[in-house]
C-alpha cells in the first residue's frame, strides 16, 4: 500500500493555468515540501508531452514522486513514479500489467466505483470532485464532503480529494476522512507557488 505521507497533497499541474511554467511551478512546489506532482495535459502531441514528462521526471527525481494523468504509455516511456486514471481511460488491470511497480491511482464519482477501483487494485482513490471547480470542464458535479465520507468508510486503501479545494477548505476534506488532498488552481493560479503550497500543507500539520 502506497505510504500516505508521500501522495498527502499532490499538485497538478495546468499549462493553461500557470502564471510561469509547469516546470517552475513544480520546483516551487517541490521546495516547499508538496511530496507528488502531478502532469495533466489533453492538448499537445505526444513528443511534446513526453519531453514534457521526461523534464518533470528530472527535476521530481529524489524529492517528489512523479504521477502521469491517464497517459499509461507517458509513464512507461519515463519511467514515472505513478500513474492517475479516470473512469474512461485505460483499464486499472491494463494499465497494472505495463506499470507492475507503479502507484495507481483511480478518480472516483461514488462509493460504486471506488469499491470496484479497490477490487481492481487500485492504491488510491480521488474522489471528484469534491467542491464546485471550473479547472476541469467534464468534472461532473460537485459530489460534496459526504461523498468523502462515504468512500472512506467503504475502502481501506487511501482516499483523496479533488475539485475545488485550496487551504481554507482541506482541513474540512481531511475531517470527513480524506487522506490527501489533490489541488490544482489554488496553487498554480497564486502569484507566489511556494507561499501557497506552505500554505495547504500546514493544514496536515
Amino acid at each position: 500500500m502506497v505510504e500516505k505521507e508521500k501522495i498527502r497533497v499532490m499538485l497538478v499541474l495546468d499549462s493553461k493555468l500557470t502564471r510561469k511554467s509547469i516546470f517552475e511551478d513544480a520546483g516551487k512546489a517541490i521546495a516547499a515540501g508538496i511530496p507528488s506532482i502531478q502532469y495533466r495535459e489533453k492538448e499537445k502531441s505526444a513528443r511534446e508531452m513526453f519531453e514534457d514528462c521526461r523534464k518533470l521526471k528530472e527535476i521530481c527525481a529524489g524529492k517528489a514522486l512523479f504521477f502521469v494523468n491517464d497517459r499509461a504509455d507517458l509513464a512507461l516511456a519515463v519511467g514515472a513514479d505513478g500513474l492517475h486514471l479516470g473512469q474512461d481511460d485505460l483499464p486499472l488491470e491494463v494499465a497494472r500489467k505495463l506499470l507492475p511497480n507503479a502507484i495507481i491511482g483511480v478518480t472516483v464519482h461514488n462509493t460504486e466505483e471506488a469499491v470496484n477501483a479497490e477490487k481492481s487494485g487500485a492504491d488510491y482513490v480521488s474522489v471528484s470532485p469534491v467542491f464546485h471547480t471550473d479547472t476541469k470542464k467534464d468534472a461532473g458535479m460537485q459530489v460534496g464532503l459526504e461523498m468523502v465520507e462515504k468512500v472512506r468508510e467503504t475502502v481501506s486503501i487511501p482516499v483523496m480529494g479533488i475539485g475545488g479545494i485550496n487551504a481554507k477548505n482541506a482541513s474540512r476534506v481531511i475531517a470527513a476522512g480524506a487522506d490527501a488532498v489533490s489541488v490544482v488552481s489554488s496553487i498554480v493560479g497564486s502569484e507566489n507557488v511556494e507561499e501557497a503550497s506552505k500554505k495547504l500543507l500546514e493544514v496536515f500539520e
